[in-house]
Formats: structure tokens, sequence, C-alpha cells
């Protein structure tokens, strides 16, 4: 009899050890970015910083973005673009936008933790630029295509890295002065985001 209970207590030990380790294992892989994957409805916050430091001249700009899935694949938005730059010898700039974006993710690796993906974006921004003699503001139209990864490490949270300015076009309305128009095209111009920064990182929820 005494054999019968100890069997059975064992018994239950093991069962309940190994119901623990499982839910355990569930959990881990809920937290984990395995396989993470995006659905119609899902939608995200990124906040993207962007510094670069060029001899005296210190540039700056933060872009908060918005954006809801429209499939699996496909996000549209908004987003939010403010800055400014500053020189030892006193030139001071700075500036502010919004626009809005379509996002298509096209590659997945590492059991889908690296996205890479495609922006095209439209915006209106104003921008001010300021010297000791001079005070210059600007009104401006801005298309783009840029190329941009995302790695997440948990199942809603990702780091944001921006790659290359594909395409840009911009024109700028200056108040005092003629109007100009800018195109660039950079096929083979990848940005170096260890000497110029451009990361940020992205939350998803639904």
């Amino acid at each position: 009899m005494k054999t019968k209970i100890t069997l059975t207590l064992i018994a239950l030990f093991v069962f309940s050890f190994a119901q623990a380790q499982q839910e355990e294992l569930a959990k881990k892989e809920l937290r984990s970015a395995k396989g993470v994957t995006f659905e119609k409805g899902d939608m995200f916050v990124e906040g993207g910083i962007s510094i670069t430091t060029d001899g005296d001249n210190t540039t700056y700009g933060i872009n908060p973005k918005f954006g809801y899935f429209l499939s699996d694949k496909i996000a549209v938005g908004g987003d939010l673009d403010f800055g400014g730059s500053d020189t030892d010898g006193g030139s001071e700039s700075d500036f502010f936008g919004i626009g809005a974006f379509a996002r298509l993710y096209f590659l997945e690796l590492d059991s889908k933790r690296f996205k890479a993906y495609g922006d095209v974006g439209l915006g209106y921004g104003h921008s001010r630029v300021k010297t000791s003699v001079s005070d210059n503001t600007s009104n401006d139209i801005k298309a783009n295509i840029t190329l941009g990864l995302n790695y997440f490490f948990t199942k809603n949270f990702a780091a944001t890295f921006v790659l290359a300015d594909i395409l840009t076009y911009n024109n700028a309305s200056p108040e005092d002065g003629d109007s100009s128009n800018s195109f660039a095209l950079n096929i083979n111009l990848f940005n170096n985001i260890f000497a110029q920064p451009q990361f940020g990182l992205l939350y998803k929820f639904n």
C-alpha cells in the first residue's frame, strides 16, 4: 500500500513538473520574436532618429510614424518630421514636416525576425535658416522612396534601420526667392548606419 502511494506521489510530481515546464516554454515562445507576422488590422508606432556630424556642422532629425496594416505585407500611415542644425559659425536652421506613406514588406529572414521594407512617402515641410545677416523661410513638397529594415527582438518590439533614399524629389519655395526643384536617384548608394546613425524603435499592436 505504501509503495502504491509513493509511486502515485512520484507520478503526480513528475506530471506537475512537466506541466510547469510546458507552460514556461509556452510563455517563452509567446515572448519570443520567432515567427512574428503581420495581419490586416495590426498597427504600429515607430520613432526614427537621425544624427549627422560633419566638421563644425551638427544636424539632427526625429521622425515619429503611425502605420496601419491593410494586409500582411502592406501598411499605410502618417508621419511627422522635425529637427534642425547648427554650426560653430552661428548659422542655425530648423524644420517641421507632415506627410503620408505606404510601406511594402518584401523580404523575411531569420525565422521572420528580420523584415526588409520599402517606403513611398509624400509630405509638406516648412524650414527656416538663420544667420548673422539673414533670416529665410521656405515651404517644401517632398516625395521619396526609402529602403529600411526591422529586426524583431520580441513579438511586439523591433529595431528599425533606415538604409537609403533610393529616390528623392523636392520642391522648395522660399519666401524671398525663386522656387527650385531637385531630383536624386541613388540606386547604388547605401548610408553607413554606424557612421551616420538613422535608427529607431517600432512597436506593433492590434
